[in-house]
């Protein structure tokens, strides 16, 4: 758990980060796992996927069908070499360039293949064999590719998961298992030096289900909370997801390798499980993907890469209810085999320019339409009979999210009154004013309303009410 610390250093921090680090575009990507026997044909899923704001597709394996249906939609995928593939990969190149010729040069550039993964959490899997070999393998991917001169077009990389780190909390300290030693030290060396993406799978939901407490539940979902403050370096930390993806930046920086790009391969919350299982609920599953999509968009970054969205593909495009193990493991989808939205999450095509992030939960409808924003002649404001400590987490949820909170610091225009009901009210309503103007744009965990009122203060105009 991370020590307490103000707001101000933190907006201090980011203001400074935002003002050397320029904004870079993000996308939305999304898992396209098949463990199922109800899913949609591939071509009514790519038309479905051009309908939204979704730019790329990440698969499991090399669907030809799949492939196939996505040519010529612009729409960007990863294929993957199954964990069973890495021996041949790594001990025959010749097996490395059919696999290629097969898989890639058989369809591409109509299909706008980028990445190619080697393996699957692969270093995690306690097969030692297996990961002496995956560094071979990708290199013999690497060179039929650069055989066939996509090279500089088509990456290899592979995906781990988070238990790849022994420490990540505070996120400054994060750190590889030491017992990986030479093997990713090798791997590093290869991303390197083919610019390749480190690919992680951050999973915020089971960091909840490990420590389920309501404050850690708005941690992870991104709403208001108090934060969390990384001792080393005195950053505070209002949300999971970018302390984890920090703590794998800090793992990479330890050994030297501050120029590899980290890419999000999966995360999501599951929107239903077992009675058992803590944290699946449409709410949390909504509120979690809905907010890290604005959080995406937002460019914001994380606090040690500010200014730039971490490239993110959402766990998963449909429910696969063939995978085995606890009900969440079937309960991921965003959509449902009829392809009508299992949650509604804003996927629409005009949501692709950046905007500032949600706070809190959306709406429910539960088909793919988006919801007429509220109009602008509304300001969001606290609701009456919150304590200090509420409005204190709104003001930090809402400054940490990129808006311009100068005005209500010490010698801004709106400092005065010097209250943390004031400030909270001008934060929350310019976050509000920002987002888009939804609805759920003015939640913050229910301690939040809409008014027609001007609640202007003292001279200082609040953003926003005009129609």
């Amino acid at each position: 758990m991370f020590l307490q610390s103000s707001s101000i250093l933190f907006l201090l921090s980011f203001s400074l980060q935002s003002f050397y680090f320029a904004s870079s575009q993000s996308f939305i990507g999304v898992n396209y796992g098949e463990v199922a026997d109800n899913l949609p044909p591939p071509p009514a899923t790519a038309k479905l996927l051009q309908s939204t704001s979704i730019e790329k597709v990440r698969l499991y394996g090399a669907d030809p069908a799949i492939i196939k249906a996505l040519a010529n939609t612009g729409i960007a995928i990863v294929i993957g070499a199954a964990n069973g593939d890495i021996p041949a990969l790594a001990s025959d190149p010749n097996f490395a360039g059919q696999w290629v010729n097969s898989n890639v040069m058989a369809y591409y550039p109509a299909s706008k293949i980028i990445v190619v993964t080697v393996g699957n959490e692969v270093m995690t899997s306690g097969d030692q064999n297996l990961m002496g070999q995956l560094v071979p393998a990708m290199q013999n991917i690497q060179k039929a590719l650069n055989a066939a001169s996509l090279g500089g077009r088509v990456k290899v990389s592979t995906v781990h998961s988070m238990a790849v780190l022994t420490q990540s909390d505070p996120p400054s300290a994060g750190i590889f298992n030491p017992g990986f030693g030479d093997t990713m030290r090798a791997l590093l060396q290869f991303h390197g030096a083919n610019a390749a993406p480190f690919m992680i799978n951050p999973y915020p939901f089971f960091a909840y289900q490990s420590d389920p407490r309501a404050e850690t539940l708005a941690f992870c979902l991104f709403q208001p909370n108090a934060g969390r403050v990384d001792s080393r370096n005195g950053i505070k930390y209002m949300n999971m997801f970018d302390a984890q993806v920090d703590a794998v930046r800090s793992a990479l920086n330890a050994m030297g390798f501050q120029d590899v790009e980290i890419v999000v391969a999966e995360t999501g919350w599951p929107y239903k499980g077992d009675p058992n299982e803590v944290g699946p609920s449409v709410d949390n599953a909504r509120a979690y993907t809905g907010n890290l999509i604005n959080h995406l968009r937002s460019m914001v970054g994380t606090p040690l890469m500010p200014g730039k969205s971490v490239d993110t593909y959402l766990f998963a495009l449909y429910d696969e209810d063939l995978k085995p193990g606890p009900g969440s493991e079937r309960s991921f989808g965003l959509f449902r085999p009829d392809l009508s939205m299992t949650y509604n999450v804003d996927l629409s095509k005009h949501s692709q320019t950046p905007a500032t992030p949600a706070p809190t939960t959306p709406a429910t409808p539960t088909t793919p339409v988006t919801p007429k924003p509220t109009p602008a002649a509304y300001w969001c404001v606290p609701k009456s009979g919150l304590s200090d400590a509420q409005l204190q987490a709104n003001l930090d949820y809402a400054c940490g999210q990129g808006i311009d909170c100068s005005p209500i610091q010490t010698g801004g225009a709106c400092f005065e009154p010097n209250t943390v009901a004031c400030h909270a009210a001008y934060a929350m309503n310019l976050l509000y004013q920002t987002a888009g103007r939804n609805p759920w744009n003015c939640d913050f965990s229910q301690t939040a309303t809409l008014s027609s009122s001007n609640p202007s203060y003292n001279g200082c105009n609040y953003p926003g009410g005009s129609t």
